[in-house]
């Protein structure tokens, strides 16, 4: 057997955090994935955001003196990680969320890739959704267009590598990475002010400080799917219509925030704009119109093509007749060419 690349007495010592709010039938299951890591975590905090369900006493019942439990008012998921950092004590932070499942090598491969690249500022790992019992392919880095990971430097032999130059201009076009597959330098995300909390609670809030993270460098990746990213089978096609509405928004809220942002402007509008126009295809095949009107309304001009004109004419008619005429259009197929056309960046949970 090889001798173990990063013993316990050696690694990084690695505070785990976990926001959870009303998820006390699925946090047992997730503390149960992170105490049961090869590597060992320096410390679990538990940050309950304002629970109802008996989440306190469940951590009180079976993680007494395993985890550290704290308990703040409800105010998000973003606040909730930024209370746990701060009481963090770890040289890393990573952050798992509580419906999800990490896999029982994830903190030995992020404290191997930080032992290879010690400079490493952030990384992420791949990772699968997990629905109804099952894993669905592709894995999520798998789903990035072209040429998305060229530049990376490999820093370790089971593929672990940094990018050397910052990647905004990359996650502005398709952002692959989840809170869950994150680990980070504890002290330099302090410095960078935590977890991006100002914009608010809209979905997909994890974006602005995955862009964030963007900016520096060494930034670390880990090509395996470590982590299993659960997805509730009814709420698919909402959650990615939400998903491309919520990070056109916060694509513009960061360019509104953040000079360094700047010379990326004219692609951030771009795929803001680009997010929203998948939105109004997704919605229209939902037969939601009153998001299609809604949408095509924050639509820039250019971007108001021929589908979405139809699809906003059929949307603002009388409901008869709107249901005979979308049942028509959809049967046509275009509501298929635009489905996969709508696949690309928020097709799958990533932040």
């Amino acid at each position: 057997m090889p001798p173990d690349p990063v013993p316990q007495e050696a690694a990084p010592r690695i505070s785990v955090v976990v926001p959870t709010y009303n998820r006390a039938a699925l946090l047992a299951e997730t503390l149960d994935a992170i105490i049961g890591q090869s590597l060992r975590p320096h410390e679990i905090i538990v940050v309950d955001d304002g629970s109802t369900d008996g989440t306190a006493a469940m951590l009180a019942e079976r993680y007494r003196g395993l985890v550290t439990a704290c308990r703040i008012p409800n105010s998000g998921d973003l606040a909730a990680r930024n209370a746990g950092l701060r009481i963090a004590t770890g040289d890393l932070v990573a952050f798992c969320d509580s419906d999800d499942l990490w896999s029982p090598g994830f903190l030995r491969a992020m404290a191997a890739l930080w032992a290879a690249e010690p400079r490493t500022r952030a990384a992420f790992t791949d990772f699968t959704v997990l629905q109804d019992g099952c894993d669905l392919a592709p894995r999520k880095f798998d789903t990035a267009p072209p040429g998305y990971w060229g530049g990376l430097r490999h820093v370790s032999p089971d593929g672990s590598a940094v990018f050397d130059t910052p990647i905004v201009d990359r996650l502005i076009r398709f952002q692959p990475f989840f809170p869950s597959c994150m680990v980070a330098d504890r002290l330099f995300l302090l410095d960078v002010g935590g977890w991006d909390v100002s914009v608010g609670r809209v979905v997909g809030t994890d974006f602005a400080t995955a862009l964030l993270l963007a900016e520096h460098t060494p930034f670390g990746v880990v090509p395996r799917p470590l982590v299993r990213i659960r997805k509730h089978a009814g709420n698919y096609s909402a959650d990615v219509q939400a998903m491309n509405l919520g990070d056109a928004a916060i694509l513009e809220h960061v360019l509104r925030r953040r000079p360094s942002l700047g010379p990326h402007a004219a692609s951030i509008r771009e795929s803001a704009a680009r997010r929203r126009a998948d939105a109004l295809h997704i919605a229209f095949g939902r037969h939601d119109h009153a998001a299609v009107r809604r949408i095509y309304a924050q639509l820039p001009r250019p971007h108001r093509a021929w589908r979405a004109r139809l699809k906003l004419g059929v949307s603002v008619l009388p409901e008869p007749l709107r249901r005979l005429v979308g049942a028509t259009f959809l049967a046509l197929g275009s509501w298929g060419a635009d489905r996969k056309r709508s696949s690309g960046p928020r097709a799958l949970p990533g932040g």
